[in-house]
Order: structure tokens, then C-alpha cells, then sequence
């Protein structure tokens, strides 16, 4: 069912942006493309792009945090070693999907890689007291591999 829409799609676009998106799809469909909100349109995708580059760097930083925990925080790895490495998991799946559906974002995590590094490392240096290396310990590769931890880690510790 498709529903004509009589509202500028411009006044649209800040009073109902769901609507907005929907009559925008509906005429992109319909070739009316002189009834597009470009302007909006263009900033939409822009910042989809943003909010993905985001989101990866984002899970980028976490993964590095909880292996910089299981490598270095020794008072805290028994009792928090399952936790860390079942983030990890979701975090490197979260980064895997994201890759599967956009693979030029390996080139943007080859970028950011150093730099999310020293931001993972500061946080946990000043969050939880103990020191990491300047200089970041894992490859890339190792950081998204699902089954890779600094430590070694037998199936019991993780079952427990």
C-alpha cells in the first residue's frame, strides 16, 4: 500500500524523520527524483557512513581493553577471565558482520589502529591502575581473530 504524501519533504524531514525517510524511499522508487530532499538526503548518508566508522572503532577499542586486561591485570584474570573473553567474542563478531557488509572498513581499522590503541591504553591505565605497553603488544589480525587470546586459554576456564 503506498500512501501519497502531499507534506514538502524539507519541513517533512524535521517534523517526522521516519516519515521522512520512508516518503524519501518511496520517491527514489517512483523516479520522482525532483521531490527529493537532497540536501538531507546527502547528510543522511554522510553520517551513515560516520555512525559505521564509529561503531567499529568503537568495538576496535573495547576488544583491545579487555585483551590489555587478560594480558596485564593478573589480580583480577581469574575471577573476570570468562566475562572478558565473551566480550570479546561479541565485540570481534560485531567488527566480522560490519567487514562482511562493508569491506573497505578494513582499510579504515588498518588506519585507526594505533591511534585506538593508545586511546584503549590510557583508559586502562587510569581506570584500573596498571601499566601497559606504550606501544601496542597484538597485530591487527590477532585483535580480530575470535579464537586468539594474549593468554592462553584452556576450554575449562572459559566453561566455568
Amino acid at each position: 500500500m503506498t500512501a501519497k504524501i502531499d507534506l514538502p519533504t524539507q519541513s517533512l524531514y524535521d517534523r517526522d524523520y521516519d516519515l521522512w525517510l520512508w516518503a524519501t524511499a518511496e520517491q527514489l522508487r517512483a523516479g520522482s527524483f525532483e521531490e527529493v530532499d537532497l540536501e538531507n538526503l546527502i547528510e543522511e548518508i554522510e553520517s551513515m557512513g560516520k555512525e559505521r566508522r564509529n561503531a567499529i572503532r568503537s568495538f576496535l577499542r573495547l576488544i583491545l581493553e579487555h585483551l590489555l586486561k587478560m594480558a596485564y591485570w593478573e589480580s583480577e584474570r581469574e575471577y573476570n577471565l570468562n566475562h572478558w573473553a565473551g566480550e570479546n567474542f561479541n565485540f570481534r563478531y560485531q567488527i566480522k558482520y560490519r567487514l562482511e557488509d562493508s569491506p573497505s572498513l578494513k582499510n579504515y581499522l588498518i588506519e585507526i589502529f594505533d591511534a585506538t590503541y593508545q586511546e584503549a591504553a590510557k583508559k586502562v591505565k587510569k581506570e584500573f591502575k596498571f601499566n601497559v605497553p606504550d606501544q601496542c603488544p597484538f597485530t591487527l589480525e590477532q585483535v580480530l581473530d575470535p579464537d586468539w587470546f594474549p593468554i592462553d586459554l584452556e576450554e575449562d576456564d572459559i566453561n566455568q
